[in-house]
């Protein structure tokens, strides 16, 4: 079994496809299946169900596929160590970020990072917070930055930065309308289940004595973008960062309600047990303060 057998198999196993996996790999098609088929060969037992054009995981592949994420994960991080102690002068630095964060926030600061080591590769994955802490606990990345609170002992947790919330819908609001009643009886635009920005609306909702399995959803959606043009569409309210909705608000394609939600944190996540890279030390020092 090697590392490229099993970096293969994840693949694989992630798409349900050979084709989409080799492309994603920069692979033949037929080398992809050729490792697949060894390995199971190897070890005498079917991975995959092959039913005309379609591939799912067997049974025992399912039950591999965690163990296999484990190894590479682990291989990586042994590489990404050595990589280490050329003091910054090269490796990668894997960091995953939920959306908000990804596409408003943390831009400017890698932009500092790879000033400051332009030799560092930064990968940036984005997702919601809840897949977000999947990775970070299974090894797959360094670093986490996301926008709710994780309930997950093994990973340590900590504000790096706060973000102010704004309910936002496509016409003006008199502060007097809004109050419980109103928010119970407005028409909402929610993100999806597990993304920082819904868990923060849903505590502020339960703060408020609103119980948000109650409220009327027009649409459930699966990023920030989308929320906010369905809002300005007029599919109803929603509440989304100041930082995605300042270009609406100050052109008046949206108009934020009188009601403040107040700050929320940006929180770092890290694995409690795994190893600390230099490169993510790098970042977390260049958030906390201007490197010098």
């Amino acid at each position: 079994m090697t590392l490229e057998q099993l970096r293969l198999f994840i693949a694989v196993a992630e798409r349900e496809h050979v084709t989409a996996a080799a492309r994603a790999l920069h692979v033949t098609q037929s080398a992809v299946s050729a490792a697949i088929a060894a390995l199971e060969a190897r070890h005498g037992v079917k991975l995959f169900h092959r039913v005309g054009r379609g591939i799912r995981l067997t049974g025992a592949g399912a039950l591999f596929l965690p163990e296999a994420r484990a190894v590479l994960a682990r291989a990586t991080a042994a590489e990404h160590m050595l990589d280490a102690f050329a003091g910054l002068k090269r490796g990668t630095l894997r960091v995953v970020a939920s959306q908000t964060i990804a596409a408003y926030w943390l831009p400017p600061v890698l932009v500092r990072f790879r000033q400051h080591y332009p030799l560092i590769a930064v990968e940036l994955g984005i997702t919601n917070t809840h897949e977000a802490a999947r990775q970070v606990r299974e090894g797959m990345v360094d670093l986490g930055i996301v926008e709710a609170v994780v309930d997950d002992p093994a990973l340590a947790q900590w504000p790096l930065a706060h973000d102010r919330m704004l309910l936002v819908g496509p016409t003006p609001c008199l502060p007097g309308e809004v109050d419980a009643g109103w928010l119970r009886a407005a028409t909402w635009v929610m993100r999806e289940a597990g993304s920082g920005t819904r868990a923060t609306l849903e505590g502020y909702l339960r703060q408020r004595g609103i119980d948000p399995g109650g409220l009327a959803v027009s649409l459930v959606l699966p990023s920030n973008e989308s929320v906010r043009t369905a809002v300005e569409a007029g599919a109803g309210i929603s509440a989304l960062s100041a930082l995605v909705v300042a270009p609406a608000l100050a052109a008046g394609s949206l108009h934020a309600v009188p009601q403040a939600l107040g700050q929320r944190a940006f929180y770092g996540l890290r694995h409690r047990e795994r190893y600390r890279s230099p490169a993510a030390e790098a970042l977390l020092d260049l958030i906390a303060g201007p490197v010098r």
